[in-house]
C-alpha cells in the first residue's frame, strides 16, 4: 500500500494538488494558475508541472493520481461532457493525463468529490460516521451535486449520477444552458436568486447575494421574496432527492449553503413534498472549505 494518496482538482481558475498520509492527514498542497484561455494541451503541462514540482519537493512520485474535474468522463465514449471549462469537452482527459505524468489516474467530477471528502474527512465523519448514503451539494454561481454511497462515489452508467442541478422544477422557467428551462440551477443558484432579486427590485445593476441576504433582514419586500423563493423551491427539489435516495446526510456547499436561514427553512419546506411525515435526513454545512475538493480527489484512490 502507498504510504502517499495524491488528489489534483482541476479548476477554471487554478489548479490544486494535495498529498495526503495513511492518516488522512495533508502532508503537501500547492497550486497555480490553470491559464485554460492557452488551451487544452497548456493546461495538461501545466498539471504535469505541479504534480513534478510537489513529487521533486516531497521526494517521491505518485503511484496513482486521483483528479476532480468540472464535468464528467462520458463512459461510453471515454471523453469529457457536461465541462463548464469547456476547452475540456470532448477530450480523453484521462489518457491524455496518464501519458503526460506516466501514471494511472482516477476522474470524478467535482462535486462528487466534494460529497467524497464531507464525507469521510467532514461534517459527515463527525455527525453521522455510519452514513450509508450522502448527497453532496455546491448551490453558488451554478448547482452541482455528488452522491456517495457506503463511504464510495457514485457515478452511474452515463456518468451523470447527481446532476440534479439539471432537474426543471419550475415549468417555463428562465432558459439554461443545457437546454431546458427553469431548471433547479436556473431558480436557486446564486446567480437565479440575483436575476430574481433584480427583476423584482427592477434595479439595473446586479445585487450580490450576500446583500440580498442582509435586505431581506432589513425588511426589503424583493430581498424576502427573493429568500422565500429560494425556501420554497429549495424543499421541493431536496424532497424529490430524498423521496428517491433517502439520505442519512445532505451537506450543503457553495455560496447559497451559507445562508443560515435556509437550514432554518429547510424542513417546513421539504415536508409538503416527502413522501414521509417526518424529516430524520440532516441538512448541514460542510466543514472543510475549498480544501473539499482536492482531499476528495486523493480519497479518489485511496481504498476505503
Amino acid at each position: 500500500m502507498s504510504q502517499f494518496y495524491w488528489g489534483v482538482d482541476l479548476g477554471g481558475t487554478k489548479i490544486e494538488c494535495a498529498v495526503m498520509n495513511t492518516e488522512d492527514q495533508c502532508v503537501l498542497r500547492h497550486r497555480i494558475d490553470t491559464e485554460g484561455e492557452q488551451g487544452y494541451e497548456h493546461v495538461i503541462g501545466r498539471i504535469g508541472l505541479l504534480v513534478n514540482t510537489c513529487a521533486n519537493e516531497l521526494g517521491v512520485f505518485p503511484a496513482r493520481v486521483g483528479f476532480g474535474t468540472p464535468g464528467t468522463l462520458d463512459p461510453a465514449t471515454g471523453v469529457m461532457k457536461n465541462c463548464n471549462s469547456t476547452f475540456l469537452n470532448g477530450r480523453t482527459l484521462d489518457r491524455d493525463l496518464e501519458a503526460e505524468l506516466g501514471v494511472p489516474v482516477v476522474l470524478a467530477n467535482d462535486a462528487n468529490c466534494f460529497a467524497l471528502a464531507e464525507t469521510r474527512l467532514g461534517v459527515v465523519k463527525d455527525i453521522c460516521p455510519d452514513a450509508q448514503v450522502v448527497f453532496g451539494i455546491i448551490m453558488g454561481t451554478g448547482v452541482g451535486s455528488g452522491i456517495v454511497v457506503h463511504n464510495q462515489a457514485l457515478y452511474g452508467c452515463h456518468g451523470i449520477a447527481g446532476e440534479w442541478g439539471h432537474n426543471v422544477i419550475e415549468a417555463g422557467g428562465v432558459a439554461c444552458y443545457c437546454g431546458k428551462a427553469g431548471c433547479v440551477e436556473t431558480v436557486i443558484s446564486g446567480k437565479g436568486l440575483e436575476q430574481y432579486f433584480q427583476q423584482q427590485a427592477k434595479v439595473s445593476a446586479p445585487v450580490p447575494l450576500q446583500q440580498i441576504v442582509a435586505m431581506s433582514a432589513q425588511g426589503e419586500p424583493a430581498a424576502q421574496k427573493t429568500l422565500e423563493r429560494l425556501y420554497s423551491y429549495f424543499g421541493k427539489a431536496v424532497a424529490q432527492v430524498i423521496n428517491i435516495l433517502d439520505p442519512d446526510v445532505i451537506v450543503v456547499g457553495g455560496g447559497v449553503g451559507n445562508i443560515d436561514s435556509l437550514y432554518e427553512h429547510a424542513e417546513q419546506a421539504i415536508l409538503p413534498h416527502l413522501f414521509n411525515p417526518v424529516l430524520n435526513t440532516r441538512i448541514v454545512k460542510p466543514k472543510l472549505g475549498d480544501s473539499a475538493g482536492v482531499f476528495g480527489a486523493a480519497m479518489l484512490v485511496k481504498p476505503n
